[in-house]
């Protein structure tokens, strides 16, 4: 069975995918558009650049071996140099210029070869719809500095790794880059809710050893008969304290967590034509087809069967 941020992103069907691998010379500028259902990330594989994110008051500098995630897929711009409004360029617009055919490396920018940047640049993308509070929650910008040292010497060798593969020339390398990366995810996130910020997002049950425990537990059983004296008690906690501290850290009650996830492992059953009704209620934890049909018409405003319709038309368009 998978630990609960394991479980989390597997059943959101997260899926990495690597943009270029840069080598980009100072003055230079790159304007990144919004994208829906996905994470970017940026990772600093030799030099500098600065990065600003719509809805973040300032630039952050990216400095080498620094992560960046921006995990809801937000426009910004990452940029080097002098001037930056008449440096920076549309993306489409600078990989027009650099003639970049979409394998090997990105090469862009001024005449200034001894200020290389080189960026290790992909996203993570999610299944169209779904939700989980940890994603929807974290900040629009997380700068992980020195990542790769502060990570651990496997992920510091995991990012070696994708740096010399990324673009390279060896058969494979592009595909053991990928694989590779969807691990800096995970870390990263791990890294965000063990840091002492995620309590200012809504997201501090996930770095509290009781609640998370409790958190824990469900996800490993979801379709049990979870009420929230069963939580507590698997959190070690009284009924009372655990609802209380549950509700301050996470701003909703242990039940609407509960409901939520129940929720999107339904819509994902229910998006596979072979699964009945049934087999949806009863993995979602619930006995009857009717009780189920309610929860899910309240949590989402559809009936399930309405659900499906949809999912087989967008499924029909593809």
């Amino acid at each position: 069975m998978l630990d609960l941020l394991s479980d989390i992103l597997t059943n959101l069907s997260m899926r990495g995918t690597l943009y270029f691998r840069t080598s980009f010379t100072k003055p230079w500028g790159v304007a990144v558009p919004n994208y829906e259902n996905v994470a970017r990330f940026h990772f600093a594989h030799r030099g500098s650049c600065l990065v600003r994110v719509a809805g973040v008051a300032e630039p952050v500098a990216m400095e080498q071996g620094d992560l960046v995630i921006i995990p809801h897929g937000s426009s910004h711009d990452l940029y080097c140099g002098h001037d930056p409004d008449r440096t920076i360029m549309p993306l489409d617009a600078v990989l027009e210029k650099s003639g970049f055919k979409g394998s090997g490396v990105l090469v862009y920018g001024g005449e200034e070869p001894q200020s290389e940047t080189q960026l290790i640049c992909g996203h993570f993308a999610f299944e169209p719809g779904a939700r989980h509070v940890l994603m929807e929650r974290l900040p629009p910008l997380i700068h992980l500095k020195n990542y790769g040292e502060a990570a651990g010497r496997w992920m510091e060798a995991t990012l070696r790794v994708i740096g010399e593969e990324t673009g390279g020339h060896k058969m494979g390398g592009d595909l053991i880059a990928l694989k590779m990366s969807e691990a800096i995810l995970a870390q990263a996130i791990r890294s965000f809710i063990e840091g002492d910020n995620a309590p200012e997002w809504g997201l501090g049950a996930f770095s509290d050893p009781h609640l998370c425990r409790a958190l824990d537990a469900f996800h490993k059983a979801p379709s049990q008969s979870w009420t929230v004296e069963t939580l507590a008690k698997t959190a070690g906690m009284s009924r009372t304290s655990f609802a209380v501290q549950f509700q301050k850290l996470m701003q909703l009650t242990p039940m609407e967590y509960v409901t939520g996830w129940r929720m999107e492992i339904a819509k994902k059953r229910l998006s596979q034509p072979s699964t009945s009704l049934s087999d949806a209620a009863e993995c979602a934890g619930y006995a009857s087809d009717s009780a189920f049909t309610r929860a899910f018409k309240k949590e989402t405003g559809q009936t399930p069967a309405e659900f499906r319709r949809q999912q087989s038309a967008v499924r029909s368009e593809v």
